[in-house]
Formats: structure tokens, C-alpha cells, sequence
């Protein structure tokens, strides 16, 4: 790999770790990407870069917004897998709906992944999500409308709650923003 990619090596291993959280193959990616099963594996060991195109396919296949595969910081090498600092956290989605996503896990090689939340005032979700996934989620500050397989709460600051393999909207119709720090199993990002 280049080393002046602006990429980490864990451009690879969250690759693998998204398509195996999606049940996908090797060789299914490289049919729709058009792509030899031996390209996509090297791209997955950090031994090939994938071009701009490249990633943009990637994460269309992957379900992920480009960002997630795009904005690897270059942490210090002995941090690398293990710190991540307030202000090289990885964007994730796209902020239209009024939520802001941070990750906080190093990568996604975890069987979980960990994401910073915040919810904008009179912001909501605008289809319900029902993901195969447990989450838990903790309030840190404001207050969030959650509905939860068909049940409605209201959440805030140290208050926790779980959603598991169920449908769930949320809304921030307060004045204040709200933040949550949320555990995803399996990493959905």
C-alpha cells in the first residue's frame, strides 16, 4: 500500500468487517462491482488501494455513506486500533435528518461498534428504521421521543434503553440538542 494513501490500514479490515456483518461474500461484492474476487481481497488486506470510484461502488454495495470509508484519520501508529481522540472521530451519514454520527469504536473489527450521537432541536427520524441489530443507547444530555416496536418513551440524561431487532423512530422535537452514545451489534456502518 502507498504510504502516503490517505488512508489507514483499517480501510481493509472495515471492509471485510461491514460485508461479513451483511452476510455478503468475496465473491458477491466483486460481481457487483465488477471486480476480481482477487482484487477485493487484496483491497481487504490494505495490499491494493481502492480508486475514489472504487469506494464509491463499495459503499453503495455496503449500504454506507461514502464518508465511512473516506475519512480514516492518520492517528499516531502506536494508537492506531486502540485511541481514538475527540477530534479525529469518523463522520458517518449524511446530517440530513438532523442527526450527527461520530464513531467512537478505532474501527469496525469488532463484533460492536460505538457512535457518538447528537440530535438536533425539532429534528426526527424520517422513516423508521428495523435493522437486524441489538442497540443499546445512553442519554448524556437533552431529551429524545423514542418509539421502540410500538411502544413510545421519552429519554434524557442518564436515562438508557434497548432496541432489539424492532422497528424504532426518534425525534428531538425540544429546543435543546440531545446526545446519546450508542452500541451497535453488529457494526451496521
Amino acid at each position: 500500500m502507498n504510504s502516503n494513501a490517505p488512508h489507514s490500514a483499517t480501510l481493509g479490515a472495515d471492509i471485510r468487517a461491514l460485508r461479513k456483518a451483511r452476510g455478503l461474500t468475496l465473491s458477491e461484492i466483486a460481481t457487483r462491482l465488477d471486480r476480481s474476487v482477487g482484487w477485493l481481497s487484496q483491497v481487504e488486506r490494505d495490499m491494493s488501494e481502492p480508486s475514489i470510484s472504487d469506494l464509491r461502488q463499495i459503499a453503495e454495495c455496503l449500504g454506507v455513506p461514502m464518508s465511512m470509508l473516506f475519512a480514516h484519520s492518520a492517528a499516531p501508529a502506536e494508537e492506531q486500533g486502540y485511541v481514538v481522540r475527540a477530534g479525529a472521530r469518523r463522520p458517518m451519514g449524511s446530517g440530513e435528518e438532523g442527526l450527527i454520527e461520530e464513531l467512537l469504536s478505532p474501527d469496525l473489527t469488532d463484533d460492536f461498534e460505538m457512535v457518538h450521537s447528537t440530535f438536533q432541536p425539532r429534528s426526527r427520524m424520517q422513516t423508521p428504521a428495523d435493522r437486524p441489530t441489538q442497540e443499546v443507547g445512553y442519554m448524556i444530555s437533552g431529551r429524545l421521543d423514542l418509539t421502540i416496536g410500538g411502544r413510545s418513551f421519552t429519554v434524557g440524561p442518564g436515562d438508557s434503553f434497548r432496541i432489539k431487532h424492532e422497528p424504532y423512530h426518534w425525534a428531538n422535537p425540544y429546543d435543546e440538542p440531545a446526545v446519546a452514545i450508542w452500541v451497535i451489534a453488529p457494526p451496521v456502518y
